[in-house]
């Protein structure tokens, strides 16, 4: 499955994409608030693309200006979700490298990911998270129309070794629709 917007095009992660994915989830700014550690080398990260990246809905958000994967997005659906969700409902997530902080693109990546999912996909709700201090991820949440649902305490991020406070957001597809 390949899904476009303006800027860009939403595709399956491919080894080749390794080096791009290195540069900018090694960048310390960007796995850690989302929970996961920052890349440690190449082979890490084609680590990631084998055995992460390659689950089903899982897309690299590649630039269409020069072909290069600069992040990622997904979309976790029922059991594939941590959260606890009905196979009706799924979970976005997503990250993008440094370079390209605060030009929209996470929140068209987003835009385009939830017009999948409610028309392709059939999903009735889709929900997203964010962790305290995350205020990047929050306000994508916000501009995409998410709406705030509930807070929890000590959640584990495993990888990181440590507890974290997630605030968990929704979308139904009547308000995505309304909007």
């Amino acid at each position: 499955m390949i899904l476009k917007t303006n800027r860009l095009i939403l595709r399956p992660w491919e080894e080749s994409d390794v080096e791009n994915l290195h540069r900018y989830a090694s960048a310390p700014e960007v796995g850690p608030i989302a929970g996961w550690p920052a890349h440690t080398s190449i082979e890490n990260s084609l680590d990631i693309i084998r055995n992460v990246l390659s689950a089903p809905e899982t897309y690299a958000v590649v630039d269409k200006g020069t072909g290069c994967a600069i992040g990622s997005i997904g979309l976790m659906i029922g059991k594939a979700s941590s959260i606890g969700i009905p196979d009706t409902e799924g979970e976005i997530g997503y990250w993008i490298g440094v370079p390209y902080w605060g030009q929209g693109l996470i929140p068209e990546a987003v835009q385009e990911i939830l017009r999948h999912a409610f028309e392709e996909v059939h999903l009735k709700k889709v929900w997203c998270g964010y962790f305290d201090g995350n205020t990047k991820s929050k306000r994508v949440q916000e501009k995409c129309g998410f709406q705030y649902q509930y807070t929890k305490e000590n959640v584990p991020c495993p990888m990181l070794n440590e507890m974290r406070t997630e605030h968990i957001t929704c979308l139904k597809k009547e308000d995505w629709i309304n909007r």
